[in-house]
Protein backbone atom coordinates (compact mmCIF):
# COMPACT_ATOMS: atom_id res chain seq x y z
CA UNK A 1 0.00 0.00 0.00
CA UNK A 2 1.58 3.62 -0.90
CA UNK A 3 2.44 6.20 1.84
CA UNK A 4 3.03 9.19 0.00
CA UNK A 5 3.28 11.45 3.00
CA UNK A 6 5.69 9.00 4.64
CA UNK A 7 7.64 8.23 1.97
CA UNK A 8 7.76 12.27 1.83
CA UNK A 9 9.07 13.32 4.68
CA UNK A 10 11.81 10.17 4.98
CA UNK A 11 12.44 11.10 1.44
CA UNK A 12 13.41 15.26 2.92
CA UNK A 13 14.92 13.38 5.72
CA UNK A 14 17.30 10.90 3.99
CA UNK A 15 19.18 13.63 1.98
CA UNK A 16 20.12 14.82 4.88
CA UNK A 17 20.02 18.15 4.52
CA UNK A 18 20.97 21.72 5.99
CA UNK A 19 18.10 22.92 7.94
CA UNK A 20 18.44 26.12 8.80
CA UNK A 21 14.13 26.11 9.26
CA UNK A 22 11.89 24.98 12.42
CA UNK A 23 11.90 22.62 14.47
CA UNK A 24 15.28 23.39 16.63
CA UNK A 25 15.81 20.28 17.30
CA UNK A 26 16.95 20.22 13.54
CA UNK A 27 16.21 16.41 13.13
CA UNK A 28 18.41 15.13 15.59
CA UNK A 29 17.30 13.41 19.15
CA UNK A 30 15.57 15.35 20.92
CA UNK A 31 17.76 15.85 24.52
CA UNK A 32 17.02 12.97 27.60
CA UNK A 33 14.76 11.52 25.28
CA UNK A 34 17.07 9.92 22.50
CA UNK A 35 17.09 6.57 23.85
CA UNK A 36 13.78 6.34 22.64
CA UNK A 37 14.06 5.84 18.62
CA UNK A 38 10.51 5.50 18.26
CA UNK A 39 7.83 7.25 20.74
CA UNK A 40 5.38 4.33 21.35
CA UNK A 41 6.29 3.88 25.12
CA UNK A 42 5.38 7.48 26.08
CA UNK A 43 2.63 7.66 23.83
CA UNK A 44 -0.33 7.68 26.25
CA UNK A 45 -3.42 9.09 27.66
CA UNK A 46 -4.45 10.38 30.59
CA UNK A 47 -4.09 8.14 33.57
CA UNK A 48 -3.79 8.34 37.45
CA UNK A 49 -0.31 8.15 37.13
CA UNK A 50 0.53 10.53 34.25
CA UNK A 51 -1.79 13.21 35.42
CA UNK A 52 -4.76 15.69 33.17
CA UNK A 53 -3.40 19.07 31.39
CA UNK A 54 -6.67 20.47 32.18
CA UNK A 55 -7.17 19.18 35.37
CA UNK A 56 -4.04 20.57 37.51
CA UNK A 57 -2.10 18.92 39.66
CA UNK A 58 0.79 16.22 39.39
CA UNK A 59 3.18 15.79 37.07
CA UNK A 60 1.54 18.96 34.97
CA UNK A 61 1.68 21.48 38.22
CA UNK A 62 5.53 20.55 39.07
CA UNK A 63 6.55 20.68 35.11
CA UNK A 64 4.88 23.88 34.45
CA UNK A 65 6.06 25.76 37.39
CA UNK A 66 9.79 24.76 36.24
CA UNK A 67 9.01 26.72 33.29
CA UNK A 68 7.04 29.79 34.64
CA UNK A 69 9.69 29.94 36.94
CA UNK A 70 12.42 30.55 33.95
CA UNK A 71 10.64 32.96 32.24
CA UNK A 72 9.34 34.60 35.56
CA UNK A 73 5.72 34.30 35.25
CA UNK A 74 3.61 33.26 37.58
CA UNK A 75 1.73 30.15 35.61
CA UNK A 76 2.75 28.26 32.58
CA UNK A 77 0.39 26.33 31.04
CA UNK A 78 1.50 23.56 28.82
CA UNK A 79 -0.18 23.60 24.92
CA UNK A 80 0.12 21.11 21.79
CA UNK A 81 -1.57 23.04 19.57
CA UNK A 82 1.25 25.48 18.94
CA UNK A 83 1.22 28.73 19.47
CA UNK A 84 -2.10 28.79 17.46
CA UNK A 85 -3.46 27.01 20.43
CA UNK A 86 -2.08 29.93 22.81
CA UNK A 87 -2.88 33.20 21.25
CA UNK A 88 -6.48 32.25 21.06
CA UNK A 89 -6.48 31.25 24.51
CA UNK A 90 -4.80 34.27 25.88
CA UNK A 91 -6.66 37.19 23.69
CA UNK A 92 -10.05 34.42 24.80
CA UNK A 93 -8.27 35.48 28.60
CA UNK A 94 -7.75 39.23 27.77
CA UNK A 95 -10.50 40.11 25.71
CA UNK A 96 -14.57 40.40 26.81
CA UNK A 97 -16.41 39.30 23.78
CA UNK A 98 -17.36 42.01 21.38
CA UNK A 99 -14.76 44.18 22.73
CA UNK A 100 -12.35 46.37 21.10
CA UNK A 101 -8.13 45.44 21.02
CA UNK A 102 -5.30 47.29 19.64
CA UNK A 103 -3.44 44.86 17.63
CA UNK A 104 0.22 44.58 15.82
CA UNK A 105 -0.50 44.69 12.09
CA UNK A 106 1.93 42.35 11.85
CA UNK A 107 -0.17 39.96 13.85
CA UNK A 108 -0.01 36.31 12.46
CA UNK A 109 -3.16 34.58 10.84
CA UNK A 110 -3.85 33.21 14.26
CA UNK A 111 -4.83 36.68 15.58
CA UNK A 112 -6.85 37.32 13.47
CA UNK A 113 -8.66 34.22 13.52
CA UNK A 114 -8.68 34.71 17.51
CA UNK A 115 -10.62 38.18 16.50
CA UNK A 116 -13.32 36.49 14.34
CA UNK A 117 -13.81 33.77 17.00
CA UNK A 118 -14.33 35.92 20.17
CA UNK A 119 -15.80 38.88 18.05
CA UNK A 120 -13.61 41.41 18.59
CA UNK A 121 -13.26 44.37 16.90
CA UNK A 122 -9.30 45.73 15.89
CA UNK A 123 -7.89 48.67 15.63
CA UNK A 124 -4.73 48.46 13.93
CA UNK A 125 -1.20 49.87 15.26
CA UNK A 126 0.48 50.82 11.32
CA UNK A 127 3.18 48.70 10.19
CA UNK A 128 6.52 50.26 11.92
CA UNK A 129 9.05 50.12 8.72
CA UNK A 130 12.53 50.04 8.37
CA UNK A 131 13.39 52.09 5.48
CA UNK A 132 16.81 50.94 4.71
CA UNK A 133 15.86 46.94 5.33
CA UNK A 134 12.49 46.71 4.14
CA UNK A 135 11.53 45.16 7.12
CA UNK A 136 9.07 45.65 10.14
CA UNK A 137 10.48 47.11 12.89
CA UNK A 138 9.66 47.34 16.47
CA UNK A 139 5.96 48.83 18.36
CA UNK A 140 6.77 52.04 19.20
CA UNK A 141 5.88 52.82 23.26
CA UNK A 142 4.69 56.60 22.00
CA UNK A 143 2.56 54.94 19.15
CA UNK A 144 1.11 52.55 21.82
CA UNK A 145 0.24 55.04 24.43
CA UNK A 146 -1.09 57.62 21.56
CA UNK A 147 -3.22 55.35 20.38
CA UNK A 148 -4.54 54.62 23.83
CA UNK A 149 -5.44 57.49 24.36
CA UNK A 150 -7.22 58.45 21.17
CA UNK A 151 -9.08 55.47 22.26
CA UNK A 152 -9.68 54.88 25.97
CA UNK A 153 -12.50 52.07 25.33
CA UNK A 154 -9.44 49.74 24.45
CA UNK A 155 -8.16 47.59 27.11
CA UNK A 156 -6.26 45.19 25.66
CA UNK A 157 -3.15 45.45 23.35
CA UNK A 158 -1.48 42.27 21.03
CA UNK A 159 1.82 43.06 19.63
CA UNK A 160 4.49 40.62 18.10
CA UNK A 161 8.16 40.48 19.59
CA UNK A 162 10.53 39.12 18.36
CA UNK A 163 8.99 39.42 14.49
CA UNK A 164 10.51 36.64 12.27
CA UNK A 165 13.14 38.49 11.17
CA UNK A 166 14.36 38.46 15.26
CA UNK A 167 13.27 42.14 16.18
CA UNK A 168 12.53 42.87 19.48
CA UNK A 169 9.77 46.04 20.75
CA UNK A 170 10.61 47.20 24.39
CA UNK A 171 7.47 45.15 26.24
CA UNK A 172 8.53 46.60 29.44
CA UNK A 173 7.93 49.93 28.50
CA UNK A 174 4.24 48.90 26.41
CA UNK A 175 3.27 47.00 29.22
CA UNK A 176 4.10 50.03 31.59
CA UNK A 177 1.86 52.00 29.32
CA UNK A 178 -0.71 49.42 28.62
CA UNK A 179 -1.13 48.78 32.52
CA UNK A 180 -1.24 52.75 33.33
CA UNK A 181 -4.41 52.63 30.80
CA UNK A 182 -5.74 50.05 33.13
CA UNK A 183 -5.32 47.50 30.63
CA UNK A 184 -3.36 44.56 29.74
CA UNK A 185 -0.70 43.30 27.20
CA UNK A 186 -0.71 39.90 25.41
CA UNK A 187 2.37 39.49 23.36
CA UNK A 188 3.03 36.49 20.43
CA UNK A 189 6.44 35.67 21.34
CA UNK A 190 6.33 32.71 19.76
CA UNK A 191 9.81 32.93 18.02
CA UNK A 192 11.89 33.82 21.68
CA UNK A 193 11.51 30.76 23.61
CA UNK A 194 14.83 30.04 23.56
CA UNK A 195 15.63 34.01 24.32
CA UNK A 196 15.50 34.16 28.62
CA UNK A 197 18.35 31.18 28.49
CA UNK A 198 20.21 33.64 26.48
CA UNK A 199 19.82 35.67 29.51
CA UNK A 200 17.50 38.21 27.86
CA UNK A 201 14.06 38.89 29.56
CA UNK A 202 11.60 40.43 26.96
CA UNK A 203 8.82 39.38 28.01
CA UNK A 204 7.72 39.27 31.94
CA UNK A 205 6.40 42.07 32.34
CA UNK A 206 3.55 41.34 30.01
CA UNK A 207 0.08 40.03 31.43
CA UNK A 208 0.74 37.05 28.89
CA UNK A 209 2.71 35.65 26.43
CA UNK A 210 3.13 32.46 24.27
CA UNK A 211 6.11 30.84 22.99
CA UNK A 212 6.59 28.20 20.18
CA UNK A 213 9.28 25.93 22.07
CA UNK A 214 9.27 23.75 19.24
CA UNK A 215 10.69 26.47 16.84
CA UNK A 216 14.01 26.96 18.42
CA UNK A 217 13.91 24.75 21.20
CA UNK A 218 14.75 20.99 20.72
CA UNK A 219 11.40 20.30 21.54
CA UNK A 220 8.89 18.08 19.18
CA UNK A 221 6.60 19.75 16.56
CA UNK A 222 3.39 22.09 18.02
CA UNK A 223 5.11 22.14 21.43
CA UNK A 224 4.62 25.79 23.05
CA UNK A 225 3.62 27.58 26.26
CA UNK A 226 1.51 30.08 27.28
CA UNK A 227 2.85 31.98 30.62
CA UNK A 228 0.43 34.37 33.00
CA UNK A 229 0.61 36.86 35.38
CA UNK A 230 -1.94 37.90 37.53
CA UNK A 231 -4.66 35.15 35.66
CA UNK A 232 -6.19 32.68 36.96
CA UNK A 233 -4.84 29.16 36.47
CA UNK A 234 -8.00 27.21 36.85
CA UNK A 235 -9.52 30.08 33.92
CA UNK A 236 -6.14 29.68 31.73
CA UNK A 237 -6.72 25.58 31.54
CA UNK A 238 -10.50 25.39 31.09
CA UNK A 239 -9.97 28.08 27.76
CA UNK A 240 -6.54 26.01 26.74
CA UNK A 241 -8.94 23.13 27.05
CA UNK A 242 -11.50 24.96 24.80
CA UNK A 243 -9.05 25.75 21.52
CA UNK A 244 -7.07 22.50 22.34
CA UNK A 245 -7.79 18.73 21.74
CA UNK A 246 -8.85 16.36 24.56
CA UNK A 247 -6.38 14.17 23.42
CA UNK A 248 -2.84 16.36 24.23
CA UNK A 249 0.09 14.50 22.84
CA UNK A 250 2.27 13.19 25.74
CA UNK A 251 5.44 12.47 23.71
CA UNK A 252 4.95 16.43 22.36
CA UNK A 253 4.72 17.45 26.58
CA UNK A 254 7.60 15.59 27.83
CA UNK A 255 9.98 16.46 25.21
CA UNK A 256 8.77 20.31 26.40
CA UNK A 257 10.09 19.53 29.95
CA UNK A 258 12.74 17.97 28.81
CA UNK A 259 14.03 20.29 26.79
CA UNK A 260 14.04 22.83 29.52
CA UNK A 261 16.05 20.66 31.94
CA UNK A 262 18.92 20.63 29.18
CA UNK A 263 18.24 24.27 28.15
CA UNK A 264 19.29 24.99 32.41
CA UNK A 265 21.74 22.45 32.30
CA UNK A 266 23.71 22.54 29.09
CA UNK A 267 21.43 24.04 26.15
CA UNK A 268 22.48 28.01 27.50
CA UNK A 269 26.31 27.53 26.78
CA UNK A 270 25.45 26.16 23.28
CA UNK A 271 23.39 28.78 22.26
CA UNK A 272 25.87 31.49 22.96
CA UNK A 273 28.30 29.88 20.46
CA UNK A 274 25.70 30.01 18.28
CA UNK A 275 25.06 33.26 18.94
CA UNK A 276 28.66 34.20 18.11
CA UNK A 277 28.63 31.93 14.87
CA UNK A 278 25.36 34.42 13.71
CA UNK A 279 27.23 37.32 15.06
CA UNK A 280 30.39 36.38 12.89
CA UNK A 281 28.03 35.62 9.47
CA UNK A 282 26.07 38.80 9.99
CA UNK A 283 29.68 40.43 9.89
CA UNK A 284 30.48 38.57 6.71
CA UNK A 285 27.68 39.00 4.48
CA UNK A 286 25.07 42.01 4.48
CA UNK A 287 22.40 41.43 6.94
CA UNK A 288 20.31 42.80 9.35
CA UNK A 289 22.49 43.78 12.15
CA UNK A 290 21.53 45.63 15.50
CA UNK A 291 21.39 49.33 14.46
CA UNK A 292 20.03 50.24 17.24
CA UNK A 293 17.54 47.42 17.18
CA UNK A 294 17.18 45.26 19.94
CA UNK A 295 17.25 41.88 17.79
CA UNK A 296 17.47 38.16 18.71
CA UNK A 297 21.00 37.14 18.58
CA UNK A 298 21.01 33.64 17.06
CA UNK A 299 18.58 34.96 13.91
CA UNK A 300 20.33 35.64 10.63
CA UNK A 301 18.14 37.40 8.37
CA UNK A 302 20.57 37.92 4.48
CA UNK A 303 19.82 40.63 2.11
CA UNK A 304 19.62 39.45 -1.34
CA UNK A 305 18.69 41.05 -4.33
CA UNK A 306 15.85 38.78 -5.05
CA UNK A 307 14.70 36.42 -2.55
CA UNK A 308 12.93 33.82 -3.62
CA UNK A 309 15.32 33.23 -6.35
CA UNK A 310 18.24 32.77 -4.05
CA UNK A 311 16.99 30.56 -1.80
CA UNK A 312 16.09 27.98 -5.02
CA UNK A 313 19.65 28.34 -5.38
CA UNK A 314 20.86 27.49 -2.13
CA UNK A 315 17.83 24.39 -2.08
CA UNK A 316 19.89 23.33 -4.69
CA UNK A 317 22.96 23.27 -2.82
CA UNK A 318 21.17 20.96 -0.09
CA UNK A 319 20.60 24.35 2.47
CA UNK A 320 17.15 25.16 2.95
CA UNK A 321 16.31 28.50 5.39
CA UNK A 322 12.92 29.15 7.15
CA UNK A 323 11.94 31.55 4.39
CA UNK A 324 12.45 34.54 1.91
CA UNK A 325 10.28 37.15 0.62
CA UNK A 326 11.41 39.91 -1.85
CA UNK A 327 14.52 41.24 -0.56
CA UNK A 328 15.32 38.78 2.46
CA UNK A 329 16.11 34.99 3.41
CA UNK A 330 15.62 34.17 7.15
CA UNK A 331 17.85 31.53 8.96
CA UNK A 332 16.95 29.54 12.01
CA UNK A 333 19.92 28.86 13.99
CA UNK A 334 19.79 26.59 17.12
CA UNK A 335 22.59 25.00 19.12
CA UNK A 336 21.56 22.01 16.75
CA UNK A 337 23.40 23.54 13.72
CA UNK A 338 26.97 22.26 14.80
CA UNK A 339 30.07 23.59 13.54
CA UNK A 340 29.94 21.89 10.20
CA UNK A 341 26.22 22.30 9.08
CA UNK A 342 27.29 26.30 9.72
CA UNK A 343 30.75 26.11 8.00
CA UNK A 344 28.64 24.59 5.36
CA UNK A 345 26.27 27.59 5.40
CA UNK A 346 29.05 30.02 5.03
CA UNK A 347 30.62 28.47 2.09
CA UNK A 348 27.39 27.88 -0.62
CA UNK A 349 26.43 31.67 0.91
CA UNK A 350 29.83 32.68 -0.48
CA UNK A 351 29.56 30.63 -4.12
CA UNK A 352 26.38 33.48 -4.14
CA UNK A 353 27.90 36.63 -3.25
CA UNK A 354 26.96 37.93 -6.27
CA UNK A 355 23.27 38.03 -5.30
CA UNK A 356 23.50 39.65 -2.30
CA UNK A 357 22.59 43.34 -1.38
CA UNK A 358 19.80 45.32 -0.88
CA UNK A 359 16.60 44.79 -2.61
CA UNK A 360 14.69 48.27 -3.96
CA UNK A 361 12.53 48.75 -0.79
CA UNK A 362 9.24 47.56 -1.27
CA UNK A 363 7.06 49.02 1.30
CA UNK A 364 3.47 47.82 2.19
CA UNK A 365 0.80 49.25 0.66
CA UNK A 366 -1.67 51.23 2.91
CA UNK A 367 -4.18 50.08 5.59
CA UNK A 368 -7.19 48.60 3.65
CA UNK A 369 -10.89 49.59 4.31
CA UNK A 370 -12.42 47.86 6.59
CA UNK A 371 -15.50 47.14 5.39
CA UNK A 372 -17.00 44.04 7.55
CA UNK A 373 -15.89 42.93 10.92
CA UNK A 374 -13.70 39.57 11.08
CA UNK A 375 -16.12 37.73 12.35
CA UNK A 376 -18.97 38.70 9.87
CA UNK A 377 -16.43 38.07 7.08
CA UNK A 378 -15.07 34.56 8.61
CA UNK A 379 -18.66 33.12 9.15
CA UNK A 380 -21.12 34.92 6.19
CA UNK A 381 -21.89 33.50 2.71
CA UNK A 382 -18.73 33.59 0.41
CA UNK A 383 -17.52 32.15 -2.91
CA UNK A 384 -13.81 31.42 -4.59
CA UNK A 385 -12.59 33.58 -7.03
CA UNK A 386 -9.17 34.51 -8.58
CA UNK A 387 -7.56 36.67 -6.57
CA UNK A 388 -6.39 39.14 -9.69
CA UNK A 389 -10.21 39.49 -10.59
CA UNK A 390 -11.15 40.62 -7.06
CA UNK A 391 -10.18 44.70 -6.79
CA UNK A 392 -12.81 45.90 -4.91
CA UNK A 393 -13.94 42.67 -3.76
CA UNK A 394 -14.10 42.28 0.99
CA UNK A 395 -12.25 39.56 1.58
CA UNK A 396 -13.90 36.26 3.75
CA UNK A 397 -9.98 35.09 3.97
CA UNK A 398 -6.61 35.86 5.00
CA UNK A 399 -4.75 36.97 2.04
CA UNK A 400 -1.33 35.66 3.80
CA UNK A 401 1.90 35.17 1.90
CA UNK A 402 2.99 32.03 3.78
CA UNK A 403 5.33 31.93 6.31
CA UNK A 404 5.51 34.02 8.26
CA UNK A 405 1.58 34.43 7.79
CA UNK A 406 1.26 37.84 8.29
CA UNK A 407 -2.43 38.83 6.38
CA UNK A 408 -1.83 41.76 3.61
CA UNK A 409 -5.66 41.60 3.27
CA UNK A 410 -7.79 40.15 6.71
CA UNK A 411 -11.02 38.96 6.85
CA UNK A 412 -13.63 41.97 5.79
CA UNK A 413 -11.49 44.23 4.28
CA UNK A 414 -11.29 45.88 0.91
CA UNK A 415 -8.89 44.15 -1.61
CA UNK A 416 -7.85 47.09 -2.89
CA UNK A 417 -5.37 48.05 -6.63
CA UNK A 418 -2.63 48.70 -4.09
CA UNK A 419 -2.50 45.54 -1.87
CA UNK A 420 -2.71 43.62 -5.31
CA UNK A 421 0.36 45.45 -6.14
CA UNK A 422 2.29 44.78 -3.61
CA UNK A 423 1.41 40.92 -3.65
CA UNK A 424 2.54 40.68 -6.95
CA UNK A 425 5.48 42.92 -6.21
CA UNK A 426 6.50 40.32 -3.27
CA UNK A 427 6.31 37.19 -5.93
CA UNK A 428 2.81 35.74 -4.39
CA UNK A 429 0.51 34.05 -6.83
CA UNK A 430 -2.31 36.34 -7.37
CA UNK A 431 -3.56 34.33 -10.28
CA UNK A 432 -4.48 31.45 -7.30
CA UNK A 433 -8.15 31.72 -6.06
CA UNK A 434 -9.35 33.35 -2.54
CA UNK A 435 -12.51 33.28 -0.71
CA UNK A 436 -14.57 36.69 -0.86
CA UNK A 437 -17.44 37.96 0.87
CA UNK A 438 -20.88 37.57 -1.24
CA UNK A 439 -22.19 40.73 -0.97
Amino acid sequence: MPTPLYDAVKKYADQEPFRFHMPGHKGGPVPLMAELKWMTPIDLTELPPTGNLYEGGEPFASAQALWAKEFGFEYCQFLTGGSTQGIHTGLALCCPPGSKVLVDRNCHRAVFNAMALLDLEPIYLERPWLGEESLIGPISPETVENMLCQCPKIKTVCITSPTYAGVLSDVGAISRLVHAHGGKLFVDGAHGAHLPFLGQAPFWEADGVVVSAHKTLPTLGQGALLFTNGMDPDRVRQLASVFGTSSPSYPIMASMDTAREWMVKWGHHDYRRTALRVAQLREQFPSLREKKLSLDPTRFVLSVQNGPAFTRALEKRGVYPEMEDGGHVVFICTPFDNSFSLSALERRLEELREQMGPCPPIPAPPLPEQAMSPRQALFAPSRVWPLEDCEGEVAACQIAPYPPGVPVVAPGEVISKKSLAYLKQIGYNIKSEVRIAAL
